[in-house]
């Protein structure tokens, strides 16, 4: 980002077109996340009481801007992805087409026709004295969003805060700092074309690791933190936040192949939830199979995926059948690859593939594959994963895929929010009682 686009930080305006005042770190105690997470608290105020149609608004404009702006996007990516030294996997999570800035861009107004999540009644009564009670969806207020590597999250990000009427502060990976300015100049455009503060939408101002701790201590100026990055990340913000966080753990997703399979589409499904993007968290890291059906199906599917350049780590009975498949340990079972590696393990039956999903599995996404209904249903209430699917590819956990029109992240907690957490995820609520003068006796 350009010395213009950085000063955009420093004089940004309300709807009103009143200066936000900024409040000097120094004046504060504080660092310059603190000071920022202040600027996007009161900025919060102002989206929460505005209008669904000016925040589609908002929405649409930074979806065009995205587009217009989509030639010094990719040069800040190309800047990024010069100074990487990383794999294959990491830069292609990194790395920006034209192609994936239309899909932010296109992923911006799906969000903007969804329906408005504040303000929704989730449920409402009567009480006998005759107070009417209800519960309505509120913005949860200010968003921390600690994200590594892809750009992209930065947009959807914006984009679903913005319309669940929530301000964010982005903190982005040192990786994908030029990248990820030239996104967020694209989002406060949007902001300023439809008269929102500038201040709902803002980014550390460099890749200093210090941002983060201040981050997780902001308790009172930041409501929730959600990290959005590998297991070391993430456990970080979890031992050290003193605020609410929203987290996932890593996405170590299984595809069970039943005995009832039809092998065609158990094939075409592997081949997909593995290969498709090897770099997502939703890519299958275990494939399990029946014994009653392994000799006859695995080495198809190792040939179809070794075709496509993928190796593997093999339990002793899926050796037996594919005697040149290396060995698996205990802590490849454990290990997300995000690469285009697959542990394989025979099981005998729905039970075993069920034991070893809670081993080793981090509650993300499982897959089943048969054509048994009754032993779908008995693998789907058997695993404790935010996410289960039958007959379809572990790479469908995606706010998109779900109709969310993008995601902040997967949530594989137990609290609050589960799988693809979309704009109605991030609301609250609060109680309204409306009465006709009643009192307490």
């Amino acid at each position: 980002m350009n010395a213009e686009g950085e000063s955009k930080l420093q004089g940004v305006t309300t709807a009103s077109a009143k200066p936000v005042q900024d409040v000097p770190a120094q004046a504060q105690g504080q660092g310059p996340m603190a000071a920022l997470a202040h600027r996007a608290r009161l900025a919060a105020r102002t989206l929460a009481q505005s209008s669904s149609a000016t925040r589609d608004k908002a929405l649409w404009a930074a979806a065009a801007a995205l587009r217009e702006a989509t030639p010094a996007i990719l040069e800040a990516n190309a800047q990024d992805l010069a100074a990487s030294t990383a794999n294959d996997a990491f830069r292609d999570r990194l790395t920006l087409t034209p192609e994936r800035v239309e899909a932010m861009a296109r992923g911006l107004e799906e969000i903007a026709d969804l329906p408005d999540p504040v303000g929704r009644v989730l449920e409402e009564w009567t009480r006998p004295n005759g107070l009417r009670i209800r519960r309505v969806a509120t913005p949860v207020g200010v968003i921390g969003m600690i994200y590594e590597s892809r750009p992209n999250v930065g947009a959807d990000a914006a984009g679903l805060c913005m319309k669940s009427g929530n301000a964010v502060l982005l903190r982005g990976g040192s990786e994908s700092l030029n990248s990820a300015r030239a996104i967020h100049a694209a989002m406060q455009a949007g902001l300023r074309s439809a008269g929102l503060p500038e201040d709902a939408v803002l980014i550390a101002p460099d890749a200093d690791r210090a941002h983060v701790a201040e981050m997780l201590t902001a308790s009172g100026q930041i409501d929730l933190i959600i990290p959005r990055g590998g297991r070391s990340l993430v456990e970080r913000v979890q031992r050290e936040a003193r605020v609410p966080v929203l987290a996932h753990a890593e996405g170590l997703c299984h595809t069970y192949i039943h005995s009832a399979a039809d092998f065609a589409m158990a094939r075409r499904i592997v081949l997909n939830a593995k290969m498709r993007r090897p770099g997502i968290c939703g890519s299958t890291e275990t494939l399990l199979m029946d014994a009653a059906i392994a000799a006859a199906l695995l080495p198809q599917i190792v040939a179809d995926l070794a075709e496509k350049g993928c190796t593997f780590k093999a339990d002793a009975a899926a050796r037996a059948i594919v005697p040149d498949l290396p060995a698996a340990t205990a802590k490849d079972f454990a290990t997300e690859w995000l690469d285009a590696v697959l542990n394989i393990a025979v099981v005998d039956g729905v039970d075993e593939a069920l034991d070893h999903i809670a081993q080793y599995g981090s509650s993300h996404t499982e897959a089943i594959v048969t054509a048994d209904e009754n032993m779908a249903i008995r693998f789907m209430n058997g695993v404790s994963s935010a996410v289960v699917m039958w007959n379809a590819s572990t790479q469908f956990c995606d706010g998109g895929e779900f109709g969310f029109g993008a995601e902040i992240g997967i949530a594989t907690g137990r609290f609050h929010a589960r799988g693809p957490v979309g704009v109605e995820q991030l609301t609250t609520f609060r109680y309204e009682v409306i009465g006709t003068g009643q009192v307490r006796p």
